[in-house]
This record gives structure tokens, C-alpha cells and sequence, in this order.
């Protein structure tokens, strides 16, 4: 195996290190459980109301409250899932090679003065800390399926689909990720803060989803403009924001290292910015608001895997690169695959996590400025990354199309034409967000 970052992803190290607890006390260190707990809070904010504005202001007037109701409401569902089951399963114990084990159902067991490692030796932070950043996590990956199927789906179906898709995709990625005993931890791959975990896995159900639901009624010959980038800008400025809680956040301590990951979200996600916008004033004239903003989220999207292990000038180009690339994604992909992922799911999420898995391979190596080790193997380390990308793609894929499924038999998956026209505030809530 390479020596690969002296990192490792985050949330790898619970329970990998019992022998040292034994050798002298565990310290806690104020400034570590501040930090996290600010950094779950800015988590948490990513989601809501980041998202739910950034997504709101892209739809139809008339679907802009039924948005901000899903993402909510997900992130509300997941979070209490995460508390009863999901945290056991993923990190609560056993080194399963896709599961953990069920000994923290309920958090049972976990107590204020329980602890969770670190990255550094035998420093702690309090369990339920590390509990709380995790379930953000859980939530926002979920909400963020909610876009590819905006404007169309019945509510009830959205959650259906939320418990089903979290439980056996996201917790299980989740696991081999970053879990004790994880398929893809125990090969070497590298994603620091979710490339894989949340992005890809959450571009993937959200394609899945633009082909089973189908097209919007209209799609291709009427108007669907975003009704306010006003809100669209405000909430990608919040996920921007927050996403410093997500990747410095997963450093899990306060301490030099976590410069590292917060300087490459700033670059990356700046440089991404100014990609987007060169590349769509040379496509289509003039660089656009929508444009610029979706060059942040590729950007953040990119370097979220790589954010702990690549050097600053890697995150530079790494985030030029995908801004260039989902400019493609949300473009000439998009209308290479035929679907109407309404809020370019995966042509954001879905490529810019892809992007940013793979060259986390590349930019990881010391000779480019990354964390790589002196045995650091450029060519084996991405083919690490791609299979952690294949069996995310695989895997999301198969759940997302059964849990859409499911939900379908159950519910029904879409709303009527007619109700479809009127649209999802009034249909589904009973209320709009403006007056008419």
C-alpha cells in the first residue's frame, strides 16, 4: 500500500485506536470542541437555509415554497434517522466491510462524557459533537437529491424515497468511506470531507430520479427560468460560508493542519468561479449570475474530497478544471442524456464530485505540492479513486432506482398534470410564497 496524506478521511479514526487510549489520559481540548461545534452549526446552516434558498430561487414562483418544505423537512427526517439508527450503522462499531453494527442504536451507551478520536494521537472531542457534525452530513446529502426532481414529485414520496435511499446508500457509502473496517478506507482511497460520500452518491440518485419521474410538463418548449437568482445568490453565498465548517471541519481539530483544507476551499472555489464565467462569456456571449454561482458550488463540490491532502496551487487548478468541466456537465452532458434533472444535480454534484475524486489522486502527490508520502504512487492511487467513484455510481444507482420504486407503489411518485400546472405550494402545503 502507498504511504499515502497523514490524514486520514475523516471520521476513519473512531474506535482504530483503543491500545492508545490505554497509554496515558485522553485530552479534550476546548478550542477542538468549540471549533467542531461551530462547525456543525455552519453545517447545518448549509443546508438550511443555504440550500433551500439556493435551490428555491431556481424554480417557478409557484414551486418555491414546496423546495424550501422538502429540504427542511429532509434535513429534519434524516437528522432524527441519523440519532436512531444511521450513526450506529455507519460508525458505532464493527469493522464491516459495508456496515457497522447496531450497539449505538438509540446512541445507546453514549453519555456526555464519552469521547471520538481524532486525527491526532489520543486528543478527543466529545462523542456527541462528533455525532451532531456527522448527521449534518447525512441530512444535507439527501436534501440535496431534492433539486433533480424539483417542481413535480408529491411530497409524501419525497420522504419515502429520503428513508430508503439514506439507509442503504448514503449510510453505507458512508461506511466504506470513512468507517472502521470500510471496503474503500481499507483500499487506500482518499475523500477527505465526502466526495464520494455526498456528492457523487447524491448526483447519482438525483439522475436516476430525472429518468424514472420524468420530465416536467413543458420541458424543452416552455420557459422555466429561475424565478429569483436574488435567493439563489444569497444561498449559494451561505453554502460557500458553511462549506468552511464542512471541509476545515473535518480536520476535527483546531490545530495548524485544518489552514490547509480552509485555504483550498476558498481557492478552489474562487478559481471555479472565474472558470465558469470565462467559459460561459466565451460559449454564450456574457457570464451570468446562475453561471457564477453554480462555478461555487462545482468548485466546493471538487475540492471537498481533496481538500485535505492536495496543496493550494493543486486546489487552484483544480478548481479551474471544474469549473470548466460541470460548465459541460450542466450543458453539453445534460443534453447528451436527455433528462430533466431540474436544478443540475449531477451535472454539478454528480461531475464535480467525479472531477474532484479523481484528480485527488493527482494532486495529491508531493511533487505537485500535496500530502502524499515519499512511496506516494500517482497511477495507483487513481485507480483507487475511480473505484471508489464505480462502486459509489453502482451503488447509489441500483438503491436510488429501487427506492424511487417503492416509493412509487406506495404513493405514486408524481403529482397530476393538472396539479403539476398550479403548482406544488398551493397542491401539496396549501400556501404560496407570494402574493398573487
Amino acid at each position: 500500500m502507498n504511504v499515502l496524506t497523514p490524514r486520514l478521511p475523516i471520521a476513519a479514526v473512531l474506535g482504530l485506536a483503543p491500545a492508545l487510549a490505554l497509554a496515558a489520559e485522553p485530552t479534550v481540548d476546548k478550542g477542538d470542541t468549540a471549533w467542531m461545534l461551530v462547525a456543525t452549526m455552519v453545517v447545518l446552516m448549509m443546508s438550511v437555509p443555504g440550500l433551500a434558498l439556493f435551490y428555491g430561487g431556481m424554480v417557478r414562483a409557484k414551486n418555491m415554497l414546496s423546495v424550501l418544505m422538502q429540504v427542511l423537512v429532509t434535513v429534519s427526517l434524516i437528522t432524527v434517522l441519523w440519532a436512531v439508527y444511521g450513526y450506529s450503522l455507519a460508525f458505532g462499531g464493527g469493522e464491516g466491510m459495508f456496515f457497522g453494527n447496531l450497539s449505538k442504536l438509540f446512541l445507546a451507551g453514549v453519555t456526555p462524557d464519552s469521547l471520538a478520536d481524532t486525527f491526532t494521537e489520543n486528543v478527543k472531542i466529545p462523542e456527541y459533537v462528533f455525532i451532531a457534525f456527522q448527521g449534518t452530513f447525512a441530512a444535507i446529502t439527501t436534501a440535496l437529491i431534492v433539486g433533480s426532481f424539483a417542481e413535480r414529485v408529491k411530497f409524501s414520496a419525497v420522504m419515502l424515497f429520503g428513508v430508503i435511499w439514506f439507509t442503504f446508500s448514503y449510510i453505507p457509502i458512508a461506511h466504506m468511506v470513512w468507517g472502521a473496517g470500510g471496503l474503500l478506507l481499507e483500499d487506500g482511497a482518499l475523500d477527505f470531507a465526502g466526495g464520494t460520500v455526498v456528492h457523487i452518491n447524491a448526483g447519482v440518485a438525483g439522475l436516476v430520479g430525472s429518468y424514472v419521474i420524468g420530465k416536467r410538463l413543458g420541458f424543452g418548449r416552455e420557459a422555466m427560468a429561475p424565478h429569483s437568482l436574488t435567493f439563489t445568490m444569497i444561498g449559494a453565498s451561505l453554502l460557500w460560508v458553511g462549506w468552511f465548517g464542512f471541509n476545515a471541519g473535518s480536520n476535527l481539530e483546531a490545530n495548524t493542519f485544518v489552514g490547509l483544507p480552509f485555504i483550498n476551499t476558498m481557492l478552489a472555489t474562487a478559481a471555479a468561479v472565474l472558470s465558469w464565467s470565462a467559459g460561459e462569456a466565451l460559449a454564450k456571449g456574457k457570464p451570468s449570475m446562475l453561471g457564477a454561482v453554480s462555478g461555487a458550488i462545482a468548485g466546493l463540490v471538487a475540492i471537498t474530497p481533496a481538500c485535505g491532502s492536495v496543496g493550494p496551487v493543486g486546489a487552484l487548478v483544480l478548481g479551474l478544471i471544474a469549473g470548466v468541466v460541470c460548465l459541460w456537465g450542466v450543458n453539453g452532458l445534460k443534453r447528451m442524456l436527455g433528462a430533466d434533472d431540474s436544478l443540475d444535480v449531477f451535472g454539478v454534484h454528480g461531475v464535480g464530485g467525479i472531477v474532484g475524486a479523481i484528480l485527488t489522486g493527482i494532486f495529491t502527490a508531493p511533487s505537485l505540492g500535496g500530502t502524499g508520502g515519499e512511496d506516494f504512487a500517482m497511477a495507483s492511487q487513481v485507480l483507487v479513486q475511480a473505484k471508489g467513484v464505480i462502486i459509489t455510481i453502482v451503488w447509489s444507482g441500483v438503491v436510488a432506482f429501487v427506492a424511487y420504486k417503492i416509493a412509487d407503489l406506495v404513493f405514486g411518485l408524481r403529482v397530476t398534470e393538472e396539479e403539476e400546472r398550479e403548482g406544488l405550494d398551493v397542491v401539496s402545503h396549501g400556501e404560496s410564497a407570494y402574493k398573487m
